[in-house]
C-alpha cells in the first residue's frame, strides 16, 4: 500500500468547545446550598471520550446514594472530549468540580495550574484510579486483513486509525502500548523501534482529537481497516454492530490507568467538596465497580473483576507506565513540543 501521509482532521486543528450533556441545565456557577444543607448541590464531571456510558449509568446511581446519604438531590454535569484537551480547557478555566481523565498526566497538567493540591494520587485508592483499561484492535468481521498482532499493522495494505496523541489520553496509551510490543520485537533496539512506530504512523489515515472520533471514524465513516482502541469502545463497538466487527487482543498490550481527582480550587470555591470528595469515593463501592464492568471497564476491586472473567481477556500480557519511566518520563520522551511523535509527524 502507498504511504499515506498522517492527516489532521478539523476537529484537531479548531478551538473545540466542551460538550456537556446527560444531566445538568447548563448552569456552571457555585451552588447556592452548600453541601451539608438540604438544598440541591451541584457538581460539574470533566471527562474524556469514551467514559460517556459510564457516566450516564453511575451518575444515575450515585444520585441515589447521596439521597440516602444526606438526604440531599444532586445535579451531575458531564463534559467529555479527548482528555489532554479536557485538561487544557479546566487548566483555562471551565468549570470543573472533578475530573475523571484518561491518565495520570492530564490530571497533573490541571494540578500544575494551582487548581488542585499536590498529593491528590494518593487521595483515592490505587493511585486514584478506580477502574483500568487496555488498548485493542477493532477489526471487520471476519478479520479480512488478518491482523493478528503489532506487526500486521504495517503491512502494504492495512490502514489504521488511532486518535491524536497531543490531545487524546487513549492515543497515548495507543502509542505506547505499540512501543512496548517493538521494544520486544526488536530486542531494545531504539533505532529500529523508532523506525517501526514511524512506519505505523504513515499507515495512519486520519488523527482524529479524541477516542470517541476515531470510533466514529472507523466504525461509522467506514474508514480503515484497524482502530486501535480503548477495550471498553471496542466493546461497545461490538455491542452496537455485533455482525459488523470484531475485537483482537495483542500478544502484549498497556494497563490503562484513568485518574480522578477533586479540583480543590473550585470545589473550595462552590462549596462542593463534601459532594465531589463523595462522588470519586463511591466509584470504588461494589455497585459502582460492576457498573464500571457492564460499560466493559475493568474493576480495580479484583473479586468483582473476577466476576467478568467472561468478558476480559485477564491472562492478557500488560506492561504500565512505570516501565517507561512514569508519565512524566513518556510525556517528554514522546509526547512534547518536539518529542519522538512530532519528529515523526514531521517525516510523516
Amino acid at each position: 500500500m502507498k504511504k499515506n501521509l498522517i492527516r489532521l482532521t478539523a476537529a484537531v486543528l479548531a478551538a473545540s468547545t466542551a460538550v456537556f450533556a446527560f444531566t445538568g441545565c447548563g448552569k456552571f456557577s457555585s451552588a447556592t446550598e452548600s453541601d451539608s444543607g438540604n438544598g440541591k448541590v451541584e457538581i460539574v464531571n470533566v471527562s474524556y471520550d469514551p467514559t460517556r456510558e459510564l457516566y450516564v449509568a453511575y451518575n444515575e446511581a450515585f444520585k441515589k446514594h447521596w439521597k440516602e446519604l444526606n438526604g440531599q438531590d444532586i445535579e451531575i454535569t458531564q463534559s467529555h472530549g479527548g482528555s489532554g484537551k479536557q485538561a487544557l480547557e479546566v487548566a483555562n478555566g471551565s468549570p470543573a468540580d472533578v475530573v475523571t481523565l484518561a491518565l495520570e498526566y492530564d490530571v497533573k497538567a490541571v494540578q500544575d495550574t494551582g487548581l488542585i493540591e499536590d498529593g491528590w494520587i494518593n487521595e483515592f485508592p490505587l493511585d486514584s484510579s478506580p477502574y483500568t483499561s487496555t488498548i485493542v484492535f477493532l477489526v471487520r468481521k471476519g478479520n479480512p486483513k488478518n491482523i493478528l498482532d503489532w506487526g500486521d499493522l504495517v503491512k502494504d495494505d492495512v490502514g489504521v486509525i488511532t486518535p491524536n496523541p497531543k490531545t487524546s489520553g487513549g492515543a497515548r496509551w495507543n502509542h505506547l502500548a505499540a512501543w512496548a510490543w517493538a521494544e520486544r520485537e526488536y530486542n531494545n533496539d531504539e533505532e529500529k523501534v523508532t523506525d517501526y512506530i514511524t512506519e505505523l504512523y504513515q499507515h495512519v489515515l486520519v488523527l482524529d482529537s479524541g477516542a470517541r472520533g476515531a470510533t466514529t471514524s472507523f466504525v461509522e465513516n467506514g474508514q480503515g481497516d484497524v482502530l486501535l482502541a480503548w477495550e471498553n469502545e471496542a466493546f461497545l463497538s461490538l455491542q452496537e454492530y455485533p455482525d459488523d466487527y470484531e475485537i483482537v487482543t495483542p500478544s502484549i498490550s498497556i494497563l490503562a490507568q484513568p485518574s480522578v481527582a477533586v479540583v480543590d480550587k473550585n470545589v473550595d470555591k462552590n462549596g462542593t467538596r463534601e459532594a465531589a470528595t463523595e462522588y470519586l469515593n463511591y466509584l470504588y463501592s461494589d455497585e459502582a465497580q460492576r457498573i464500571a464492568g457492564q460499560n466493559y471497564y475493568r474493576p480495580s476491586n479484583e473479586e468483582i473483576l473476577n466476576e467478568f472473567s467472561d468478558v476480559f481477556d485477564l491472562d492478557i500480557d500488560l506492561v504500565t507506565i512505570n516501565d517507561f519511566g512514569g508519565w512524566d518520563e513518556a510525556f517528554e520522551k514522546h509526547f512534547s513540543d518536539g518529542g519522538l511523535f512530532d519528529q515523526i509527524f514531521e517525516q510523516g
